[in-house]
């Protein structure tokens, strides 16, 4: 995304359909899904099965749908859940599970690099399904039906073994897409789907809010890491990362069905979208981790709130949404590899590397400059290499001395979606 691409007039009733929203905004035309776990009907069944199975609790009373209850909108509506096998009230607030196809960091802090990484979180954590991987299996190892459904999805396979379990929940969850709304109609040319109220809160949103520059793209998300300067002595990113930037930082959450998914935030603090926006004018609480992104001495009329009000509420259905049945849910995202330059020095402005893919030679060293306005890390775990830049802020360097052979991805731990490809040969 380029810097200054929102830039827009806070003077303008509203912005103009123009291409750059339709592309910025438009829906997608495919699901990612890792190569290792394609999808498959048959796979995805196996899982939304699981998804509802209370076997996967270590007392047998609570499914993932117990949290994440599809009425609420895969949410459950209360601010800390105390559904548990403990009935204790949770750390954090139960997220939605709409879009989680495109999200590169699971979880508030992001600890899950994958869908199939995450679905044992929940299902061993001593306060939610308080069970374990051999535990699960030993329950499901003699339903036939889940014998029958194994062989469909997984064929070869015989019975089901805690990664099979891993695959098939995490092939049902990337078909959680939220369906379309107004926002999407108008978004693709329908001058009629939204109300003149409406677009002008959509311009409040791109321009005087600035609520874009973390809430952009399909699913209104950077899915980045920002500390919104809520009251908390909760660390966030910042316990993952060790990164002090990102202490109180947590995943920016789609906006997309958020009138079903109430409270918000990370803490389930906010009731309601007035508290919301009121919140980013008060600007929260001042410490040195609070996100650049935050807008500036912020300040709306009632006029204004209420448009902007409006307008969020036009991302959600009119009625209790449903997964999206498009045609496109079932088939693969494709991936574009940028071709690979040969330069040795990369940027960073706009949330990504740029260029995002680089062919060095062995032995030579590569620096990554951010030329942006807000902190960035740079991150590669690899068995083969390990490098963890820590905190890197505006006009800084990193500087990578390639002596390693192959491929291998750098990312941001603060911003995950900026990807970098690197091949030494």
């Amino acid at each position: 995304m380029a810097a200054g691409l929102f830039a827009v007039d806070a003077r303008m009733p509203e912005p103009p359909t123009t291409s750059v929203w339709m592309n910025e905004f438009r829906r997608p035309a495919g699901v990612p899904a890792p190569t290792v776990n394609p999808q498959t009907p048959h796979k995805v069944e196996l899982g939304a099965r699981l998804f509802r199975d209370v076997r996967l609790s270590g007392n047998g009373t609570i499914s993932c749908a117990t949290c994440h209850d599809p009425k609420l909108g895969f949410a459950d509506g209360i601010r800390k859940s105390a559904a548990g096998t403990t009935r204790r009230a949770l750390r954090r607030h139960t997220p939605t599970l709409w879009n989680l196809a495109w999200v590169p960091a699971l979880f508030w802090d992001g600890r899950s690099g994958s869908l199939e990484e995450q679905v044992w979180g929940p299902i061993t954590h001593p306060d939610e399904m308080a069970s374990a991987p051999e535990v699960v299996t030993r329950a499901l190892a003699k339903d036939k039906d889940y014998l029958g459904l194994t062989r469909l999805a997984f064929p070869g396979e015989t019975q089901l073994t805690p990664e099979l379990i891993a695959q098939a929940l995490a092939a049902y969850e990337r078909t959680l897409v939220s369906p379309p709304t107004r926002f999407d109609a108008w978004i693709a040319g329908d001058p009629t789907a939204l109300s003149d109220e409406q677009q002008h809160g959509f311009a409040l949103f791109v321009g005087k809010a600035g609520c874009v520059t973390c809430h952009s793209g399909f699913a209104f998300t950077d899915h980045g890491f920002h500390d919104i300067g809520l009251p908390s002595d909760d660390m966030g990113r910042g316990e993952v990362t060790g990164i002090d930037r990102v202490r109180h930082a947590f995943k920016t959450p789609t906006l997309r069905e958020l009138s079903w998914t109430a409270p918000y935030m990370h803490d389930g603090s906010m009731d309601t979208l007035e508290d919301v926006i009121r919140h980013y004018e008060s600007g929260g609480t001042v410490r040195a981790s609070r996100s650049p992104d935050m807008p500036k001495a912020l300040s709306l009329t009632d006029t204004e709130r209420a448009a902007l009000i409006v307008f969020l509420e036009s991302l959600s259905s009119d009625r209790p949404p449903v997964p999206s049945t498009e045609a496109w849910i079932g088939h693969p995202l494709p991936k574009v590899a940028p071709a690979p330059s040969q330069t040795l020095l990369i940027g960073q402005l706009g949330k990504a590397f740029t260029p995002a893919s680089v062919k060095v030679r062995l032995g030579k060293a590569l620096t990554i400059l951010n030329d942006d306005t807000r902190t960035h890390n740079v991150r590669i775990a690899d068995r083969r290499w390990n490098f963890n830049s820590g905190a890197q802020d505006p006009g800084e360097s990193v500087v990578i001395k390639l002596d390693h052979l192959g491929l291998f991805e750098a990312h941001c731990a603060i911003h995950p979606t900026m990807r970098l490809s690197i091949e030494v040969e």
